[in-house]
């Protein structure tokens, strides 16, 4: 999935040099309120079915995940706004990041289709299918 080059144990300030797609930059990871509810889970269903957006779970919580390039990257991968970037682009620490395992290879959950999370909701709540006749 990640277009790296694999030169053995890779030093933490060296993941950076190493990594050849900007893998960090490629998308947002904003964590969300752990989902409890049918209503909680019917609202991530309507998220996962937009384009390049995705849900997991890790460790830190439930995260909603939004595969979008930053518009700063240069087409070498680097910053074009290296001086001036953000707060949060100067604080990122990559001791553990992209480079080392995919999101959805080290997510306890992720999923990137309606039918993935419909299939999670429906093991989860017994009466998923009958969450509309409340409604009716």
């Amino acid at each position: 999935m990640v277009d790296v080059e694999l030169a053995g144990d890779v030093e933490v300030e060296g993941k950076c040099a190493k990594c050849k797609k900007s893998i960090c930059c490629n998308s947002i990871n904003q964590k969300i309120p752990t989902p409890k509810s049918k209503e909680d889970f019917d609202h991530l269903l309507w998220q996962v079915s937009h384009e390049n957006i995705n849900i997991f779970k890790d460790a830190d919580g439930w995260f909603l995940h939004i595969y979008t390039p930053c518009t700063h990257l240069l087409p070498n991968g680097a910053c074009g706004i290296y001086e001036t970037r953000p707060w949060v682009c100067r604080e990122y620490d990559n001791d553990y990041c992209e480079y080392d395992e995919s999101i959805p290879d080290a997510s306890e959950f992720f999923f990137s289709t309606h039918k993935q999370l419909e299939k999670y909701c429906r093991k989860r709540f017994k009466k998923w299918d009958k969450r509309f006749k409340l409604y009716e």
